[in-house]
């Protein structure tokens, strides 16, 4: 190794720190980091109280680089200062934007997507969960895609606890599931 490399060697995490510094000044502030960011967006949250509609409309062309969709005041006034806070502290996390993507697709019924509602109570694939009911046993298998009772295949245990009582039920419930608390997810 000749003293060059050696340098060069040394040089490297300098240059790996400086990437790392620049990566941290190009995010956004997060809240309470930046007075003088915050004050700004402050300031400019309080003056949309003052503004016209017209105004507003101005604005928001400013920020959205699009004309304003409608003059409905109180749409104008949540919408901007949404945008004016998501470009002071940043927007969604990307996981966060995915999972309202992924629920949006859900909402609207579009197949393709696995459902983003996971939850930890989901017992394993392949178990049976047992129910009696007015005298009758009642077997339901959890599958890959949501449960099956009866031969036929359901997407909830309340669908299934509903044709089983003819009535509404919380199927974790009807099942007796026990509900995770927020302190143990």
């Amino acid at each position: 190794m000749t003293e060059q490399d050696g340098v060069l060697a040394q040089q490297a995490p300098l240059t790996s720190r400086r990437a790392a510094a620049k990566r941290i000044e190009q995010r956004p502030p997060r809240p309470g980091e930046s007075t003088a960011t915050e004050a700004s967006a402050l300031a400019q949250l309080m003056a949309l109280k003052r503004m016209s509609v017209n105004e507003m409309k101005a604005k928001w062309e400013a920020l959205f680089a699009t004309p304003a969709p409608n003059n409905s005041r109180g749409y104008l006034e949540l919408r901007i200062g949404w945008r004016i806070q998501e470009l002071t502290h940043g927007g969604p996390s990307r996981e966060t934007r995915r999972t309202l993507d992924l629920l949006a697709d859900e909402v609207e019924g579009k197949i393709g997507r696995r459902a983003i509602l996971s939850d930890s109570r989901n017992p394993v694939i392949g178990t049976r969960l047992l129910r009696q009911w007015d005298g009758v046993e009642h077997t339901v298998t959890v599958t890959k895609d949501g449960y099956e009772f009866e031969g036929r295949f359901y997407k909830s245990l309340s669908a299934i606890a509903r044709a089983i009582t003819g009535t509404q039920w919380n199927g974790w419930r009807f099942f007796g599931i026990r509900e995770v608390s927020r302190g143990q997810r």
